[in-house]
C-alpha cells in the first residue's frame, strides 16, 4: 500500500482526510469513486452522512418583483399585479402570492441583490449554475463545470449504493440537457443522473400520471439470476484497454457501472425513488403535480445519501400576461417549498440540506404592454436584479441579505455575483473553491476565480 505524507492534514467534505486518502491509494485531491468510499467507511475514515444540496431551479428567469422583492410602494407600473406580506421575522415582506413561504421565514435568507448583466437565457443560465460568464446564445456549449458537478467530484454521494448528482425528473437549463448543469472538462462521470428525460420540462399544471424512473424498472422485476447476469455483463467493461482512451468516456463508463452495480444490488436507490413507499398525507403536504412530487422525491433522495439535487421547475419566461404566467406557477412553489422545510425540520435534516431557489435572472422593473399577438402586459429580461431564496444547510435564517432600487432596478447595497452565492455553497458543502481541475486543453482551472461566501448567513 502506498503512503505519502505531506504538511497538514485537512478534510473534504466527506470528512475523510487528505492524508488518510493517500494512504488508501488514492492520490487525487477530490472525487472519491465508490470503491474508495467503502474501503475507507469500511476503516472508520469517512462519515456517513455529510452536507447536501436541493436546487430548485425556476427556467427562464422568474421576476424578482412576484418572488423576494416585492415594491408595494412603486407605480402600478412598476408593482405589478401582486402586492407584498409580512412574514413571520418583523420587517421582512414578500410577495403576497407566497403566503407559505411567510411562515417560514426564520429559516430562509432572501438574497435581493445578485446581478450579472446579461439578459441573454444562456449566459444567464451558465453564470448562475457555473459562476462563470462563459456560454451565450452564439456560443452554446457549456465552458465551465456547474455546481452540482463539483459537489459530484469533490464530495460524492454521502452513501455508497446511490448517486452524488441526480436531476429531477431530467437537469436541464434553456431547453438543453444537462444544459449548463452539467459536467464540462470534469467529464461525463460528473454529469447528473438523469431520472426521467422522456418525462421532462413538466410545466407546474401537468395533470397526466407521472411514470416511476425507467432506469431502475428492469432491475427492480429482474430475476435473481438475470440481475446477477447483469452486473457481470457491466463487470465486463474492465477487459477494455482503459490506456486507449484519452476522451474520459471510459471514466464515465466506470462511474455508471460502479453506480449501476451498487444500486441494483444494493438497494439504496430503488428505494428512494420509489415513491409508492412515501406517505400519502406528505405527497400532499407537496402537492400532487410534477413540482410537488418531484420536490418529495428530492427530500429522499438526499436522506438517502445523494449530496445534490435539481428539481426542474421550467417555463418562468412571461414576456406577457405575468399574472397568468407567474400566477398559476408561484402557488405550486410555494407549497413544494413549505412543504419541503416543514419535511426537513421534522426529520432534523434542515441543517443538513441547503435549499435553493433561483433562475438564470430576473424581469424587468418596468411592465411592458405584451408581445405581438398577446397584448397582455408582462415582463422582460433582466440580468440586473436577481432574488435567491436560501434555506436550510445551517445558514442564519430569518435575514435579507442586498437591497435594489425603490423600483427593483438595480442593487443599492451588498451588490453580488453569481460566484458569490456559489461560494456559500462550496462553504457549506466543505469545498474549498480555490481547487482546481485541469480543462480540456490542459490548463488548471481553479473552481470559481472570484466570488466570496456572504458571511453574514454562515
Amino acid at each position: 500500500m502506498l503512503h505519502i505524507q505531506h504538511g497538514a492534514s485537512f478534510g473534504n467534505c466527506q470528512g475523510i482526510s487528505r492524508r488518510t486518502a493517500l494512504k488508501a491509494g488514492f492520490l487525487g485531491l477530490a472525487g472519491l469513486s465508490l470503491a474508495d468510499l467503502l474501503k475507507l467507511q469500511a476503516e472508520g475514515a469517512a462519515v456517513k452522512r455529510g452536507k447536501s444540496v436541493i436546487l430548485i431551479w425556476l427556467d427562464g428567469g422568474p421576476s424578482q418583483l412576484e418572488t423576494y422583492d416585492p415594491k408595494p410602494d412603486a407605480s402600478s407600473d412598476y408593482r405589478g399585479p401582486y402586492g407584498a406580506i409580512a412574514t413571520n421575522v418583523p420587517g421582512i415582506f414578500i410577495s403576497d402570492i407566497l403566503p407559505l413561504h411567510a411562515k417560514h421565514a426564520e429559516k430562509m435568507v432572501f438574497v435581493r441583490s445578485v446581478h450579472h448583466g446579461t439578459g441573454d437565457h444562456f449566459a444567464g443560465a451558465h453564470w448562475m449554475l457555473t459562476g462563470r460568464f462563459g456560454s451565450t446564445a452564439v456560443s452554446l456549449p457549456q465552458k465551465y463545470p456547474s455546481v452540482g458537478s463539483y459537489v459530484a467530484k469533490v464530495c460524492g454521494p454521502n452513501q455508497p449504493g446511490v448517486p452524488a448528482y441526480v436531476g429531477l425528473p431530467a437537469a436541464q437549463s434553456v431547453y438543453l440537457y444537462p444544459g449548463y448543469q452539467g459536467a464540462a472538462y470534469l467529464g461525463q462521470s460528473y454529469n447528473p443522473f438523469d431520472v426521467n428525460r422522456d418525462q421532462a420540462y413538466l410545466p407546474a399544471n401537468y395533470t397526466a400520471a407521472i411514470t416511476p424512473p425507467k432506469c431502475l424498472e428492469n432491475f427492480t422485476t429482474a430475476e435473481p439470476s438475470q440481475a446477477s447476469g447483469r452486473v457481470d455483463l457491466l463487470s465486463g467493461l474492465d477487459t477494455i484497454k482503459r490506456n486507449l482512451d484519452q476522451s474520459g468516456t471510459m471514466d464515465a463508463i466506470d462511474r455508471y457501472r460502479q453506480q449501476a452495480v451498487s444500486m441494483i444490488l444494493g438497494g439504496r436507490a430503488r428505494q428512494a425513488f420509489d415513491m409508492s413507499k412515501e406517505d400519502p398525507r406528505i405527497a400532499d403536504k407537496y402537492g400532487r403535480g410534477p413540482w410537488g412530487h418531484y420536490t418529495l422525491m428530492a427530500r429522499r433522495l438526499v436522506e438517502a445519501g445523494v449530496s445534490f439535487v435539481t428539481v426542474d421547475m421550467p417555463h418562468w419566461d412571461d414576456h406577457s400576461n405575468i399574472k397568468e404566467g407567474h400566477g398559476y406557477k408561484l402557488p405550486h412553489v410555494d407549497q413544494a417549498v413549505s412543504a419541503l422545510l416543514d419535511d426537513l425540520a421534522v426529520r432534523d435534516l434542515l441543517d443538513d440540506v441547503l435549499v435553493m431557489v433561483m433562475g438564470e435572472f430576473g424581469r424587468t422593473p418596468r411592465i411592458n404592454t405584451g408581445q405581438p399577438g398577446i397584448p397582455i402586459p408582462g415582463r422582460d429580461h433582466w440580468g440586473d436584479a436577481i432574488s435567491v431564496l436560501m434555506a436550510g444547510g445551517g445558514l442564519k435564517g430569518g435575514q435579507v441579505v442586498g437591497k435594489t432600487t425603490p423600483r427593483a432596478e438595480h442593487p443599492v447595497e451588498r451588490p453580488l455575483k453569481p460566484s458569490d452565492i456559489l461560494a456559500t455553497v462550496y462553504r457549506v458543502m466543505g469545498i474549498d473553491p480555490a481547487l482546481a481541475f485541469k480543462d480540456h486543453s490542459g490548463r488548471p482551472i481553479p473552481i470559481l476565480d472570484e466570488g466570496k461566501p456572504i458571511e453574514e448567513v454562515l
